[in-house]
C-alpha cells in the first residue's frame, strides 16, 4: 500500500501536483506517455458540495491519494477498463480508467500524437465509492481497439 500524501495546505497540494505531474509526462507500464495540465487540478481535486453543481470544495480524500496516480499508471497490476461516455451513452475505447488500490480510479483520455503513437491526457481521479461496482463491470481497455478507433475517425 502506498502512504497517504499529508501536506499542510491546498496550495502545497497544488505545488506537489505541478512539480510531480505537470513538468514531464508519466509513462504507463505499456509505454503511453500521460500528460498532466495545471488546469486539471481543480477538476481532479475539488468536488461539488451538493453533488450537482460547481466543484466548490477541496477533496482531501482525493488529494491524499495524489501520489497513487503515478503508481497506478505505471503498475502492470492495475485494472484497466473503458470509461463511460455519458453524452453518447456507451463505453469509449479511448477513455482509460485504471485502479489498483481501494476504489481509487484514475481517468485518462487517449489520443494520437502527430507521429501516430498514443498519448494520454489526465482527466481526473476519485474515490469511486458509489460507482465502483458499475466501473468494475466495464469492458477491459485494449490498446489495439483504441488505436483502431482513433485511426478510423
Amino acid at each position: 500500500m502506498i502512504d497517504f500524501l499529508e501536506l499542510d495546505s491546498i496550495e502545497d497540494y497544488r505545488k506537489y501536483y505541478e512539480e510531480n505531474y505537470c513538468k514531464k509526462p508519466i509513462i504507463t507500464f505499456d509505454h503511453i506517455p500521460v500528460y498532466f495540465h495545471k488546469n486539471r487540478f481543480s477538476h481532479a481535486f475539488y468536488e461539488s458540495s451538493d453533488r450537482r453543481g460547481a466543484k466548490d470544495v477541496f477533496s482531501y480524500i482525493r488529494a491524499k491519494r495524489m501520489s497513487w496516480i503515478k503508481f497506478i499508471l505505471k503498475s502492470k497490476y492495475a485494472h484497466i477498463l473503458q470509461g463511460w461516455d455519458k453524452r453518447k451513452k456507451k463505453y469509449d475505447p479511448c477513455m482509460r480508467v485504471a485502479y489498483e488500490y481501494e476504489q481509487f480510479v484514475v481517468v485518462v483520455r487517449i489520443s494520437l500524437k502527430k507521429n501516430g503513437r498514443l498519448k494520454g491526457n489526465f482527466i481526473t481521479c476519485y474515490q469511486a465509492d458509489n460507482s465502483f461496482k458499475k466501473i468494475k463491470k466495464s469492458p477491459l481497455w485494449n490498446k489495439e481497439e483504441c488505436l483502431k478507433y482513433l485511426n478510423g475517425r
